[in-house]
């Protein structure tokens, strides 16, 4: 199994503090001024009528004066707003629930693999044991081709799944926010390792049709975390088209992908992956802040490209029989806590109260000059957000992520349930856990949302939501038949 993500309280990086903190300096005219303002008006407020009167009569203002001072608070308020940055809201989502007939059962699973295996026992053995403890239930979904005897899967196969799921999440976002297909403006669609030509973007403009100058993009190769990054992606176009909608497509084609051979650290994705995909609609337009169920207030991306471990941590390659597959690498776990210390002590200073951050910085600050051997103070993240979707990536990721942000057994329930029921459908998992909170009835107005999501490269990239109404459990999605009987208890170790 790989190592678990280290302890974070061993190390922190100053750079990336000092990325944080550059918020906090951009703001600071406006945390110095609004208390001087309060306190004019205060003493305003506590003065007679006849000194205000007095006071008013020992002004003398000439016409000149009035029109420069109102063309000046005329200026400095245009400049304002304008260079304020749009509001994105998330209008609604929508899931792909796969059908009944794709699930693959524990015992399912492991029958094909003796049979697609049998000249290699020890690797079926591995994946039970991986299987056994990876927090999956008897519910998650694979293609129809991979339900064959040995798998052949075909390009057209993969196109038929990428149809399937991705059409069935834009139909279900079309039904839900009434969207007519020519009102959409920006189209991004994130696949990571199914990339064909013409490009997924381009099969969903031909479906639907879409106008001829929609701003289409298709992001590949950029793993589980890609759905942030076309979030992100589509923030950015926003802030330059006004009055536009944006289309945003996560999922994760696995026809393709199925690992056919007998190298265990490639053998790992078959357990761990599974069917699953989602369509977004973002918009900056300000009649859709009534309807729209969140605020986009944050993105923070690490990239830890630059070291080669950690980019060829997660790298598809072929094995000495020429079968390609991913090759997940054993210092995996490291590298993903290396990248998310980076991140959330980054995100941090933009989140975190006051308090939080001033005991963070002092502490730093402390080992830096007096001690080193001080034990940092890890911030309580609980005080700025309400909810956490943490990508399913695995169940080790989140029993670390549990331990090491110090959170509830209820904080990590959307992620360890979204991991159970669906695996890891990658870009897609964070609208899974999101649904679950939502079909549990637990998002209301002013929650804020953390996701949390990890990818090849390596990148550990964040997302925080603003909730900006409450909202009802919807009446459908993909947990409408089993949310009653969730949450689940999940044993260490699943014996098959």
């Amino acid at each position: 199994m790989p190592q678990i993500l280290p302890d974070f309280s061993s190390s922190v990086k100053l750079k990336y503090v000092k990325l944080g903190y550059q918020y906090l300096v951009n703001h600071i005219l406006t945390f110095l001024l609004v208390p001087i303002m309060a306190g004019v008006v205060l003493e305003i407020l506590r003065l007679g009528p006849e000194e205000m009167l007095n006071i008013w009569r020992s002004l003398h203002f000439d016409l000149l004066q009035v029109l420069f001072s109102s063309f000046l608070i005329i200026f400095i308020a245009t400049v304002y707003f304008m260079s304020k940055p749009r509001s994105v809201y998330l209008v609604d989502y929508a899931c792909y629930k796969p059908p009944v007939t794709c699930r693959v059962p524990f015992s399912t699973f492991m029958e094909h693999s003796r049979l697609i295996l049998k000249d290699s026992p020890k690797s079926v053995d591995f994946q039970m044991r991986i299987l056994e403890r990876s927090g999956l239930g008897e519910e998650t979904c694979l293609p129809p081709a991979i339900h064959y005897i040995p798998p052949n899967p075909t390009m057209e196969d993969a196109r038929a799944e990428a149809e399937t799921v991705i059409f069935a999440a834009i139909d279900s976002l079309m039904k839900k926010t009434g969207l007519k297909p020519k009102d959409i403006d920006i189209l991004i669609v994130n696949c990571s390792l199914f990339s064909p030509t013409p490009s997924l973007s381009a099969m969903v403009i031909n479906k639907y049709k879409l106008r001829s100058n929609i701003k289409s993009f298709n992001l590949s190769g950029m793993g589980c975390s890609a759905g942030i990054i076309s979030i992100d992606l589509a923030r950015d176009l926003l802030q330059v088209y006004p009055n536009s909608y944006a289309l945003v497509v996560s999922t994760e084609i696995i026809t393709p992908n199925y690992y056919k051979g007998n190298e265990r650290a490639m053998l790992l994705p078959n357990c761990l992956f599974r069917m699953g995909g989602a369509a977004i609609l973002l918009s900056n337009k300000r009649r859709e802040k009534s309807r729209a169920k969140y605020r986009l207030v944050h993105v923070v991306r690490t990239h830890k490209g630059a070291d080669d471990k950690a980019y060829r941590c997660v790298y598809e390659q072929e094995d000495p029989q020429g079968k390609v597959g991913i090759n997940l690498s054993k210092d995996l776990m490291v590298i993903a806590g290396e990248a998310l210390k980076s991140n959330i002590t980054t995100i941090g200073p933009l989140v975190l109260p006051a308090s939080e951050q001033l005991l963070f910085l002092f502490t730093l600050i402390g080992r830096k000059i007096f001690n080193p051997k001080w034990k940092p103070y890890i911030p309580d993240f609980k005080q700025a957000f309400e909810h956490f979707c943490i990508h399913a990536g695995g169940r080790a990721v989140i029993d670390e992520l549990q331990k090491n942000l110090q959170l509830s057994a209820e904080h990590v329930e959307a992620s360890r349930m979204t991991l159970h029921r669906f695996g890891n459908t990658s870009s897609s998992s964070l609208w899974y856990e999101l649904n679950y909170i939502e079909a549990k009835g637990r998002m209301k107005k002013g929650a804020r949302v953390w996701q949390i999501a990890f990818g090849s490269g390596f990148k550990c990239n964040s997302a925080v939501w603003k909730c900006n109404r409450t909202i009802k459990a919807p009446m459908e999605g993909p947990w409408q038949d089993c949310i009653d009987r969730y949450p689940v208890h999940i044993p260490e170790v699943v014996k098959l």
